[in-house]
């Protein structure tokens, strides 16, 4: 089903890439649409600043890409998160052991050297290899990720990317933390995502009785409602009452 109206008593989520932010060739080559940071900061502005941005990436590169648009922020799947009010909340799950992070980052490294067009990528947490501008990498870098699955990394194999977190550390977590603070308390969740990655958030908003919304194509998914692609989301996020259309 199509998602329904913005509310104003809602606490929206939104991953980045694939959901707000159209995928690129390699992580740092995204290009936000124009209008995009005026959206947000709308519809952040109109919720009483109860709209976060739940990502993979780390925190810095979604203040660089969205201007600081939108201060509660998890990344690194919730390794890190920056509450509404601006406080950096550490996570005690969030750093692997140092020898075990040396070993992933080196393999990873080396996975991307041997394959012209897979991108590593160093969260220092977290891990990941990008396959996107190289499809037939997806074999090798899979492959890597899952040697190197242990009891402080969990794999994650998402939309052309392969990728290394903290175990225990997921969207879903991220979401239940928000919520249990202000200005997010005693709001409806409502969690927007493209990917598998993005599931832990789904399965966290349909327990607490909120909304959970895929973007993108249609495949096996525990949201309930889903929106077209990226231009379809932030159109969306414009009919937030009172918030400014794209």
């Amino acid at each position: 089903m199509i998602a329904p109206r913005p509310r104003p008593d809602w606490a929206i989520f939104l991953d980045f890439d694939g959901t707000i932010v159209d995928f690129a060739p390699r992580p740092d080559e995204v290009r936000p649409a124009p209008g995009l940071v005026c959206v947000l900061a709308s519809a952040a502005q109109a919720l009483g600043r109860a709209l976060a941005v739940v990502t993979g990436r780390p925190i810095a590169e979604i203040d660089h890409w969205l201007d600081s648009s939108v201060t509660a922020v998890a990344g690194l799947h919730g390794a890190e998160r920056r509450s509404a009010a601006g406080r950096i909340v550490p996570s005690p799950r969030a750093a692997p052991p140092a020898g075990e992070a040396a070993r992933a980052r080196a393999r990873l490294a080396a996975v991307a050297g041997a394959n012209d067009g897979v991108f590593f990528e160093d969260k220092r947490s977290a891990f990941a290899l990008h396959y996107r501008g190289f499809p037939a990498g997806r074999s090798a870098c899979e492959d890597a990720v899952n040697e190197l699955e242990s009891p402080a990394f969990e794999v994650l194999l998402g939309s052309s990317v392969a990728e290394l977190r903290p175990r225990g550390i997921h969207k879903g977590g991220a979401i239940a933390a928000f919520m249990a603070e202000p200005p997010f308390a005693g709001r409806t969740p409502v969690f927007v995502g493209d990917d598998v990655t993005d599931e832990d958030g789904f399965r966290t908003v349909n327990a607490m009785g909120g909304v959970s919304v895929l973007a993108g194509r249609e495949r096996p998914t525990r949201a309930r409602y889903r929106l077209a692609d990226v231009g379809s989301v932030v159109e969306w996020l414009g009919t937030v009452p009172g918030a400014v259309a794209a």
